[in-house]
């Protein structure tokens, strides 16, 4: 009787990659865009991240012992959620927005949905939309050097010159973590490295956005104009590090393509013809809803289905 086996339920291969694992390589690779923001906007930047990173746990856990649920605050991702929105804010926010922000995106977008692993949309992002559309006026001021102005993208929308570089260096206005294309790259590269991440979806996502401006921008190829789109406003914050989201992002490789392809032209659609010069948010947060379609379309037929029968 000794020699018996057990036998568990699948999955029987196991990897040694966990959620608080990948959380954590997610936060140290946003660690040199959040030190190039403190660096731009100061220590209210610093402020705004620590309200955000803060009450994005406290509500997880509250919500969690309330309902009488497992806490899972431990595995991180209410951290990155918290980090990813304060990122996405200015710096002259005031302070009781990130607190509504980080409420609405855990509490609405992920607990009421089930939880980790079951929104249908990025949460961070969400937070972020749901402000937009509330607050308007105060998440569109932005400040650079203490000069309030427009974002690089609005700027050349109007028919102003941009300065490429500063966009790549991230010495311009814009949201506390999307300034500096640089520090973004980095990111992005080292998730690369460790396997978090592919290619994929960010190469894709790029490339088609900037194609797309490319034959509808009206400024053929001006390599000031295709480099504002490339490293101005959220575009290498939302390819790297919002597209490729685990949970809202289609799980099958040819579904990923389609997923970025649609990324890249909604963002072309809104920058390039829309009223706001920015549409990186609204493009993921779409395609995200999208997702359940494009993974019906793209699951492989399951062994012995995939032929016709015969006569």
């Amino acid at each position: 009787m000794n020699g018996l086996l057990h036998v568990s339920s699948s999955p029987h291969a196991r990897s040694k990659v966990t959620t608080d694992k990948i959380m954590f390589a997610v936060l140290l690779a946003l660690a040199p865009a959040v030190c190039v923001g403190i660096w731009n906007f100061g220590l209210r930047a610093l402020l705004l991240i620590v309200i955000s990173m803060a009450v994005c746990p406290l509500t997880e856990y509250l919500y969690e012992k309330g309902m009488k649920k497992p806490v899972t605050i431990a595995d991180g991702s209410a951290l990155v959620t918290g980090l990813l929105l304060a990122m996405n804010m200015p710096v002259q926010a005031p302070l009781w927005m990130p607190v509504i922000g980080g409420v609405f995106a855990i509490l609405v977008v992920k607990q009421l949905f089930g939880g980790f692993g079951q929104n249908i949309m990025n949460p961070a992002l969400a937070g972020r939309c749901f402000l937009m559309i509330s607050f308007a006026g105060k998440m569109t001021d932005f400040t650079y050097d203490a000069v309030s102005g427009a974002t690089p993208l609005a700027a050349m929308k109007a028919g102003e010159s941009v300065n490429v570089l500063n966009l790549f260096l991230g010495k311009t206005a814009g949201t506390i973590g999307e300034t500096s294309a640089l520090a973004l790259l980095l990111g992005g590269i080292f998730l690369v490295c460790i396997h978090v991440i592919d290619l994929n979806i960010p190469l894709i996502y790029i490339g088609t956005e900037l194609l797309f401006a490319l034959i509808f921008g009206g400024h053929g190829f001006d390599i000031n104009f295709l480099g504002a789109h490339l490293f101005g406003g959220g575009l290498m914050l939302g390819a790297w590090f919002m597209a490729t989201d685990y949970v809202t992002r289609p799980i099958t490789k040819k579904g990923q393509y389609i997923y970025a392809v649609i990324l890249g032209l909604l963002t072309g659609v809104f920058r390039i013809f829309g009223n706001s010069a920015e549409g990186v948010s609204y493009a993921i947060i779409f395609t995200n809803l999208l997702v359940p379609l494009i993974e019906r379309v793209t699951v492989p037929v399951g062994f012995g289905r995939g032929g016709k029968k015969k006569a």
